[in-house]
């Protein structure tokens, strides 16, 4: 800590004791636990056995500053010192109480490591059982041999005098090969005691002002632009126009305009078959066309702006004219007596049900309301558009000119969304049920369908919502051989859940977990399916297990090898970091397979000339810098370079306990300086924030992919 940090904590520290120490000046070991937030009981009475040096069961202000000072200025060996001073607990009563708890055996551990108080050493059994209690704090499932393995591996590495048993010297040896649990063993404890709000982040510039922000979005900024731009035109043109009418008049028919070009353009954002052709074109390196449904919702947004003001500024109009007139407020509105519009004179109550109709239209497409379990809501409120437009066509004179095109299109598209659909149906031929309620769907492949990695298609199952399509990544190579495309479905909302259920009752508890395969050929008709491809702008994806790989040619004369097939953009490619963050051990079986042919292709390759480099996390795991994990980590370690497989997953690739540091992650890939980066992410949507600020940081293009 710095010295400005220094002082800080210490009158935090301060304020804390005096607002908690109450008239005695004294705390006593609940009131500690307070002031410092510690949330482990273990370390909180330790650490108050240690301040309180004159034993009297309280600690004093004078007390608690003179330890805090040893643990700030202290040097390494000071901090050391202490922490094994935390661990050396006395007494059989300390090691009964430690035990009682699940984490009692890694206490135990510790306390007869770091200068205990009986033999001073320890054995393989008492190891291994320390090993176990650690594995279960993990979440990490082994076999009884493995964990014999990682038993033998640390203890034969520490005991370097073949005694028989570990010493506290050799433990000490043993840790110094590990310079991240040295930093945390010998970290100082301020670090753990210090207040949440200690780091007070200086005021930053706004991320959507940031350089990096406007590089990455620079299509989607440059469209929005030339978007406002068009509507202002628009806007003013037509105010122009009408300047006769007074400024309410001007108003309604500024935004009438835009409202005729925005009714318009939220369904070209939709036209997905068109949009999926564009995006084989050059048109894609102008348009964000990946970004049309957030474009779509914008839009959808701005019509419903427009529309309250057209509304409003006309019912002022409207109030202006009754006072001169012959016709009150309410026929104005409600009726077709003033005889305003171009059909009958039914403008005013076509445009109250308009207004009715987008507003409940933005209402029900809201993410609360889709993401709440009431999907059909959106989906039904949603198909009013086609009574909007004709609402539309009667409302305002000028509308059909431009919506006769777009609405063609729009028209055409669905007519060979039906036929297609209706030629050779489409059937899920086989189902596997994943850890982690993921749906593995094998869907027949139809005839000359071509995707390329990264390209996402929009499913639909009758069975499960006649009326749904959802988006979801193939998971399946273009090169895979057979006839069936592979989608995993992760169940995270009403439909995946419902998919997922749907299979699992099917299944039955007889036929186990594994797999669900041939019993679909009696209910084909049920399991039809609907699928429209949706071409992505890149040619890479890592969003689960879609990655590029061409498999290699060998010479039987010689060492040359080569690959057949790969086009020129292809080989633009020069690294893939592929990062798995699963919560447990069972969600890596889902592409072990997959990985593991990935990892033998590339054996042979010397690392720096390797194209795909695995990154697998476990969150559920205990990370490097938690205490409880110190001899876990240090086992699994060891046994993973003398095996050089890796336990959890059988891997060549080292799992990593805990949540990657994106920080670091994404400052070495920067530091390779392998060309521009392309980081595609499937997942959740906090995690989503948080890489897509990162990628900003570092000027990296940022893609979510459906999963």
């Amino acid at each position: 800590m710095s010295l400005d940090e220094d002082a800080r904590w210490l009158e935090w520290v301060t304020k804390q004791f005096e607002s908690i120490a109450g008239d005695d000046k004294e705390i006593d070991l609940d009131e500690f636990k307070t002031a410092l937030k510690v949330k482990e009981s273990f370390f909180a009475e330790r650490f108050f056995a240690l301040f309180d040096s004159d034993g009297s069961s309280s600690i004093s202000l004078d007390e608690l500053l003179k330890a805090l000072d040893l643990l700030i200025h202290g040097n390494e060996t000071d901090k050391l010192r202490f922490l094994f001073q935390v661990y050396d607990v006395d007494g059989q009563s300390w090691q009964r109480r430690l035990t009682e708890n699940t984490l009692g055996c890694v206490w135990s551990l510790l306390s007869q490591l770091f200068l205990p108080a009986g033999s001073g050493s320890i054995d393989p059994d008492e190891l291994r059982t320390v090993l176990k209690s650690c594995l279960r704090e993990s979440a990490i499932s082994l076999p009884e041999e493995k964990l014999d393995d990682l038993t033998l591996a640390l203890f034969e590495s520490a005991d370097k005098d073949n005694s028989g048993s570990i010493t506290f010297e050799e433990l000490k040896a043993e840790l110094e090969n590990f310079p991240e649990v040295m930093e945390n063993l010998t970290i100082s404890a301020a670090n753990w005691l210090k207040p949440p709000d200690l780091d007070q982040k200086k005021r930053q510039t706004p991320r959507y002002l940031t350089r990096a922000y406007w590089q990455n979005n620079s299509r989607k900024l440059l469209f929005l632009g030339v978007y406002a731009s068009l509507s202002v035109l628009l806007f003013v043109g037509a105010v122009l126009r009408h300047h006769y009418g007074g400024a309410w008049f001007m108003v309604a028919k500024g935004c009438g305009q835009c409202l005729n070009f925005n009714c318009t353009f939220v369904m070209v954002l939709m036209l997905r078959r068109c949009l999926t052709w564009l995006r084989a074109t050059w048109v894609l390196r102008i348009l964000p066309l990946d970004q049309n449904i957030l474009l779509h919702q914008i839009v959808g947004y701005a019509v419903l702006g427009y529309s309250l003001v057209h509304t409003a500024a006309h019912i002022f109009n409207f109030v202006r004219l009754s006072e001169s007139s012959g016709y009150s407020l309410w026929e104005y509105l409600l009726t077709t007596r003033p005889g305003i519009g171009w059909v009958r004179g039914t403008a005013s109550v076509t445009g109250v049900v308009l207004q009715v109709l987008i507003c409940l239209m933005v209402l029900c497409s809201s993410t609360f309301v889709r993401r709440s379990g009431h999907f059909e809501v959106f989906y039904w409120s949603h198909l009013s558009y086609v009574w909007v437009w004709a609402l539309l066509v009667v409302h305002c004179a000028n509308f059909w000119k431009w919506f006769v095109v777009p609405g063609l299109v729009f028209l055409l598209e669905k007519i060979v969304g039906i036929a297609v659909s209706r030629i050779g149906g489409l059937y899920i031929v086989e189902v596997n049920l994943l850890p982690s309620k993921v749906t593995h769907l094998v869907i027949k492949r139809p005839q000359f369908f071509h995707f390329k990695p990264g390209d996402y298609v929009y499913i639909n199952i009758p069975v499960i919502a006649k009326y749904e399509w959802h988006p979801f990544t193939i998971s399946s190579a273009p090169e895979q051989s057979g006839t069936a495309l592979w989608l995993h479905v992760r169940s995270m909302g009403q439909w995946t859940n419902r998919l997922y259920e749907y299979f699992r009752q099917a299944e039955g508890p007889e036929l186990g977990p594994k797999r669900l395969a041939t019993s679909l050929r009696n209910r084909r008709q049920l399991m039809k399916a609907q699928v429209h491809i949706t071409h992505r702008s890149l040619s890479i994806s890592a969003s689960g297990a879609t990655l590029i790989s061409h498999p290699a040619q060998n010479c039987p004369n010689c060492n040359y090898s080569w690959c057949e097939n790969i086009k020129d953009s292809d080989m633009k490619l020069r690294k893939v970091d592929f990062i798995w963050i699963n919560r447990d051990q069972k969600s890596f079986e889902w592409f072990v397979s997959l990985l593991t042919k990935l990892e033998m292709d590339q054996a042979d390759e010397e690392p720096e000339g390797r194209f795909l480099e695995m990154h697998m996390y476990m969150t559920s795991a205990l990370s490097k810098n938690d205490m409880k994990a110190i001899g876990l980590q240090m086992a699994l370690d060891l046994l993973a370079k003398k095996e050089k497989r890796d336990s959890i997953t059988g891997l060549r690739t080292r799992t990593q306990p805990g949540r990657p540091e994106w920080g670091k992650v994404f400052q070495k890939v920067s530091e390779e300086k392998k060309g521009k980066v392309h980081v595609f992410y499937c997942g959740s949507p906090a995690l989503a924030k948080v890489i897509k600020a990162q990628c900003e940081h570092f000027g990296f293009n940022f893609y979510k992919e459906n999963f």
